[in-house]
């Protein structure tokens, strides 16, 4: 993958996070404040607790970090796949912001 495949991929993957929430804000699901910094998104929960998405341009990867854990992600095949355990990462990060937003919330990917 090319570096302007890999900006173009993860700019995606960041745009569809804060359009997900945006909606979740819409429909009043839950309230979920996100700021973004360049390839840094921050998601603060009610309960003040934080998900960060971070790009890492020299390794081609997009980490996850949550209370639970970090986690690191390769493009493979069309997905993004954790290095360790091969986990899709709308996956895994459906499953962290629901264990920090107290309720089922599904994240789908681009």
């Amino acid at each position: 993958m090319t570096d302007a495949e890999y900006d173009a991929r993860t700019d995606a993957v960041l745009a569809s996070i804060e359009s997900t929430i945006d909606a979740w804000l819409d429909d009043d699901i839950i309230d979920v404040d996100q700021h973004r910094t360049g390839g840094l998104l921050e998601l603060q929960f009610p309960d003040r607790s934080k998900i960060v998405v971070n790009t890492q341009p020299p390794l081609h990867e997009l980490w996850l970090a949550s209370r639970r854990g970090g986690y690191h992600f390769k493009f493979i095949d069309g997905h993004w796949l954790d290095t360790k355990d091969g986990r899709e990462f709308f996956a895994r990060l459906s499953e962290e912001a629901s264990h920090h937003g107290g309720k089922a919330l599904k994240f789908i990917g681009v």
